[in-house]
């Protein structure tokens, strides 16, 4: 393939078609998760509501039940990615456009990316690549979340507890927001007890990848702010941070486990950014921002009854709360 058609093929095309297949996968996880939002059962009732494959081909007219998920979804993880695309846009630093990457998950993908392909010129850049797109990410989740209110009930009592297979976390964002739109939606449920809308489903999956790409270290969006900061305070914390997780995954979610080893990758040390050009108060400023973003989003322990110890049948000695 010439050179031409290949450049042409990896802009355009490549995302294009990964936006497709993704568009396909978070519709079909998310059509069973409408099903079980109609039928009054918890989000995932089953290990079958995960590879709902069989179900779909049984009665293709079913997939439509999840293009609100996948709305909802997609559209978070885009706002995150053309956060930085249009960061770098600003700075003239030459990049991909959004990459949706599809994967067999509980979401029906592993996220996006964009592969910046230029030179970050200096530490303000910088900031803004990284602080912009889980900014931009958080605003829509918090969107999406606000309808998913909405259109969430209380569950009935059969549907709480044990039942559900996977039992999701309720970040500080949930609790607040929840606080401040039952002045205007009185009928909305807490997080713990709604029968839950695929949408605000879809908005926590947004919070727990805004808090993931936060994680001060590496590659990572929290590494790019922190980097930009202090890159001699990058490079301690990236030292530490993947044994932290490790321990982390031992007792609260075996998933910190798999992020301590990704930021072990010798690919993910961050590339060196000339210092020149300090940071100015807008900069620390939207550092502070993202900080405040990471906590709210930030669970120690996203998924309940998901850690090491928890498989090892320990966790009884620790009383671990959820």
């Amino acid at each position: 393939m010439p050179s031409a058609r290949l450049s042409r093929w990896r802009e355009y095309a490549l995302p294009a078609l990964l936006l497709i297949v993704s568009l396909v996968t978070t519709t079909a996880i998310g059509a069973r998760y409408m099903q079980n939002f109609l039928d009054g059962l918890p989000t995932i009732a089953g290990d079958a509501d995960l590879w709902p494959w069989p179900w779909l081909l049984a009665n293709p007219a079913r997939f439509l039940l999840g293009l609100p998920f996948s709305a909802s979804l997609l559209a978070i993880l885009l706002a995150h990615e053309f956060g930085h695309y249009f960061a770098c846009r600003a700075h003239g630093i030459r990049c991909t456009l959004p990459w949706v990457l599809p994967a067999p998950t509980l979401s029906g993908t592993v996220g996006a990316v964009i592969q910046i392909r230029g030179h970050i010129p200096n530490r303000r850049a910088l900031m803004d690549v990284g602080a912009y797109g889980p900014i931009a990410g958080y605003v829509a989740s918090l969107l999406v979340l606000v309808k998913g209110f909405e259109l969430s009930s209380y569950a009935s009592v059969d549907a709480l507890g044990p039942s559900e297979v996977i039992r999701f976390s309720q970040p500080l964002t949930l609790s607040l927001l929840r606080r401040i739109i039952i002045h205007f939606l009185p009928g909305a449920p807490s997080f713990d007890l709604a029968n839950r809308h695929p949408m605000l489903i879809a908005g926590w999956i947004g919070l727990f990848i805004t808090a993931l790409n936060l994680l001060p270290g590496g590659q990572l969006d929290g590494g790019h702010i922190l980097y930009a900061i202090s890159p001699r305070f990058h490079r301690d914390v990236t030292r530490v941070l993947p044994y932290v997780l490790f321990l982390a995954g031992i007792v609260c979610w075996l998933g910190w486990i798999v992020w301590g080893a990704i930021l072990l990758i010798p690919a993910m040390r961050h590339p060196r950014v000339p210092v020149q050009g300090p940071l100015r108060g807008p900069h620390y400023l939207l550092s502070a921002v993202a900080l405040i973003v990471f906590l709210l989003c930030f669970a120690a322990q996203p998924f309940a009854d998901n850690s090491l110890l928890h498989y090892l049948h320990l966790d009884k000695w620790l009383h671990w709360p959820g």
